[in-house]
């Protein structure tokens, strides 16, 4: 089969051929039919994501269908041909809380999806949601697992709730915004392109400020018509201090990246006197990706896709995540 591998830190990634794998005993081997990449696969590429270990497959995300099964499958598990996509957190054991110390994200150092063919335990393949296609249901599982547990397992994010949602057009953020809209909360966006804050309206976002304007806090409150409930933020940084003052008293600031780096100067009289709860979010629990795909299934929830590319341009696909210009999801498409 064809895989994109990555064979050291600051070289590209080519195409080629590598065994199919065979279903081990509980497995399910999956024909991937699409894949969606995650800036996690541009960070291993430069060297920046903890606990590299090269060769491997990069890819996190992937849709297609059952190819076969290996022994011991459960009955209820996904037929061979139905469509399915995966759960790319693996192993994060049995406390709801926090993952386990030997979790990881498929993708490395286990084989990813960048690949024709994938085999995984049954427990980590899901039925695909009728209403997606295969491109739409690739862009799902990292981010909209990442989304839903930041807004509903952590932050709580109830209908009527002012919510605001930083850096709009990448992935978990626009699924973020999509996921808060469906269900029922007022939801408010920032970005450095006027372009993507008109296109995350078109998705049930009331409005939006480019977080370049002077005094933009002030100005988005005031246009918001109040503080924040709840504000869901992947950047960190010296811009975390704005949400601070963005969010309303008794408010609850969740992040899951830090692409902006430490933060620094935070004042402490501003959070505890504001009663804030700042907490912290990464993926999400078995659980979590089931209650996720339940939202996106009652409410048609259909994730952005940015641009569809063959899978032999897939090192332009990352150099094209990494340029930072793309609303919603890069995906790879496997069958030609």
């Amino acid at each position: 089969m064809r895989a994109l591998q990555l064979d050291a830190i600051h070289q590209p990634a080519a195409v080629r051929e590598v065994p199919t794998p065979v279903p081990a005993a509980g497995e399910i081997l999956v024909k991937l039919h699409a894949a969606a990449l995650n800036h996690r696969d541009v960070w291993i590429q430069m060297g920046q994501y903890a606990g590299i270990k090269l060769p491997c497959t990069l890819g996190s995300d992937g849709a297609g269908e059952v190819a076969a099964h290996g022994p011991g499958v459960p009955a209820d598990a996904p037929a061979v041909g139905a469509r399915v996509l995966l759960n790319p957190g693996l192993r994060w054991g049995d406390n709801p809380r926090v993952q386990a110390a030997d979790f990881v994200v498929l993708g490395m150092p286990d084989p990813g999806t960048f690949a024709e063919y994938i085999s995984l335990p049954a427990h980590y393949v899901r039925p695909l949601p009728a209403h997606l296609t295969f491109e739409q249901g690739a862009a799902l599982p990292l981010a909209g697992l990442t989304a839903y547990r930041a807004a509903f397992v952590r932050a709580q994010v109830q209908p009527g709730e002012r919510v605001l949602v930083t850096g709009v057009g990448g992935g978990v953020a626009l699924v973020a915004a999509q996921f808060c809209a469906a269900r029922g909360a007022e939801v408010w966006v920032t970005s450095g392109s006027d372009e993507k804050i008109a296109r995350a309206q078109a998705l049930g976002v009331r409005g939006g400020i480019n977080y370049k304007t002077e005094k933009w806090v002030k100005a988005l409150v005031q246009q918001a018509g109040g503080a924040f409930d709840v504000i869901i933020d992947s950047a960190g940084g010296d811009a975390f201090n704005n949400l601070v003052d963005a969010a309303a008293p008794g408010g609850r600031i969740v992040f899951f990246g830090g692409t902006l780096g430490p933060i620094p100067n935070l004042i402490p009289g501003k959070v505890f006197w504001k009663q804030l709860s700042i907490l912290g979010s990464s993926m999400g629990s078995g659980q979590d990706f089931d209650a996720m795909l339940q939202l996106v299934t009652e409410k048609s929830i259909v994730p952005v896709v940015d641009d569809v590319l063959p899978l032999a341009e897939g090192e332009a696909a990352l150099r094209r995540l990494e340029a930072g210009a793309q609303f919603g999801k890069i995906v790879l498409r496997m069958v030609e």
